[in-house]
Formats: C-alpha cells, structure tokens, sequence
C-alpha cells in the first residue's frame, strides 16, 4: 500500500508540473513592431498587421542589441526606446492587448533611423503651426467672401477644398508626432570642451527630477548638443557625453528610473540656441536640454 500510494503521489505530481509548464508556454508570447508612443512604464507597438500592442516595462526588462556577427547581445539602457525604433520583444500576456516585456531586441542600424527622425520634430512642428496660420487665414477670407455668396461660391468651394485639405495634413502630422505635455524644462550648460555638471546645475535638476515623480507615466526626453568650436565629429562626441552625464546623474543621484528616461540621442551642433559667432552665443550652445513630457493620451493606455 505505501509503494502504491507513493507511486499515485507521484503520479499526481508529475500531471500538475506538466500543467504548470504547459500553462507558462502558452503565456510567453513575442511580438514585433515599430514603436509609435512612450511612456515612462509602457510603449505602445504597432504590429506588421497593423494592430497596436501595449508592452509594459519594470525593473527586469532587458533592453539588447545584437553585436557582431554572433549570438552575443549588448545590454542597453531602456532610454534608447523611443518613438520610430523598430524592436522585438519577448515576455508574457497580462490580457489581450498587454504585454509583459521580459527582453526587448532591436538593430543598431533601425536605433540610428529612430534618432535622425527624432531630431526632425521640431521642423515638422514648426511646419504643423505654419499650416495652422494657414487655415486660419483661409477661414477669415471664406467669411469675408460669404458677403456676396452668389458671385463667389465658387471661389468659396475652392477655399474650402484647401482648407479641409491642410487641416486633414496637420492632424495626420500631429499623430504621426504622438502628442506629449511639457510638464517642465532645463538647459544645462557646460564649460567648452566641458562634460561636467556644475552644482547649480545638479541643483537644478534635482528639482525638476522631484517635479517628474509626481506625475503619471512621465519620461524625460534628454538631447546634448555642442559648439561650433573644433570638429563635427568632436563635437558630435562631446555632445553625447554630455547628455550621458545627464542621464547618468538623474538616475545615480536623482533616483529617476531608468524606464523613464528616453535620449534621442547627440544633436551635435545641430539646433544652435544662439549665434555661435559671439562667445554668449557659443555658450548658449554648450547645453543639454531636459524636458518632462506626459503623452495626452495616457488615460487611454
């Protein structure tokens, strides 16, 4: 009787490990996708077939990239998740639309591709509140047309087709931008050549990091930018590291999470602040800027 009893113990045993197995192989999932919106806990994907998946980060997320030509990954930090970068992810399913992320896979080649269109939103902004002059203006001439409706309805319809036409641009552009709150900003200058935070500085951005952790699903968006003194490549390169410093200090020193920090990556000297023909202007231009975004459809995710 003990060895039959042992014998069903272990029987049952072995039913309820294989259920447990198979339960945990049908919650792994992995899924592809461009991302198109971030968060300081989630990024929303959207998937080959056109669907949206939201993948949620913590503390153990991997983020890694290929390197060379073998199996060997970098470990990278979650900052360089941002919107345009192409990735691969494995983890878990919380519900039909969510996904735990327990690694996050994406190529050097497509991260370089998502900075160079991070770095253009500012000129298409720049072109969206131009056509929003635009169709103001055109709406102001429809109504002084509509004083003599019966000679200029024509005039009016092609007014009209213009407008309809921006306006259906503009919002295409807003969407495709993902639309993000600047809950505050800094501009952290440094000495030419210099990577080093000042105190004030360091005081400075204390502050604002304390700002951010009252807020839900923050991120911080950090660009490093240099001079035109020395070289592009130089410069390119001091930028980096400048905005690394950055990143390095609100982590280490602010205890901002990881997760919650994205970097577009080094502007160089692209975007100057002020003329670099004076030395105020080259001053200016030695700078990082920090901002607090909170994407406006946040309640949505």
């Amino acid at each position: 009787m003990c060895g039959k009893g042992l014998r069903l113990v272990g029987s049952i045993l072995a039913v309820y490990l294989l259920l447990v197995v198979s339960v945990q192989a049908q919650d792994k999932v992995k899924v592809k996708g461009l991302i198109t919106t971030r968060t300081g806990e989630t990024i929303v994907l959207k998937a080959p077939d056109g669907n949206s998946v939201t993948v949620v980060l913590d503390d153990d997320t991997k983020v890694q990239q290929p390197k060379g030509l073998g199996i060997r990954k970098e470990k990278m930090s979650a900052a360089v998740l941002i919107p345009g970068l192409k990735v691969s992810v494995e983890g878990t399913n919380q519900d039909a639309g969510h996904v735990l992320a327990k690694t996050i896979t994406f190529d050097k080649d497509d991260l370089q591709t998502a900075e160079m269109i991070q770095a253009g939103l500012t000129p298409t902004e720049q072109k969206v509140a131009t056509n929003q002059q635009n169709i103001a203006t055109n709406t102001q001439d429809i109504k002084a047309t509509q004083q003599d409706v019966a000679t200029n309805q024509q005039n009016i319809s092609t007014n009209k087709a213009t407008i309809d036409a921006n306006a259906a641009e503009t919002s295409k552009r807003f969407s495709e931008l993902g639309e993000y709150d600047t809950k505050g900003q800094l501009d952290v200058h440094f000495a030419s050549g210099s990577t080093t935070i000042s105190p004030e500085d360091q005081e400075a951005l204390k502050k604002l990091a304390h700002d951010a952790g009252s807020l839900t699903g923050y991120i911080i968006q950090v660009k490093g930018f240099a001079d035109s003194s020395g070289n592009a490549a130089m410069n390119q390169k001091l930028s980096m590291e400048r905005a690394q410093n950055v990143i390095a200090f609100l982590i280490q020193d602010c205890n901002v999470p990881i997760r919650h920090v994205i970097a577009p990556g080094a502007m160089g000297e692209a975007s100057p602040a002020a003329s670099n023909e004076t030395k105020s202007g080259r001053a200016e231009n030695r700078r990082v800027e920090v901002k607090i975004l909170v994407n406006k459809g946040i309640t949505g995710i």
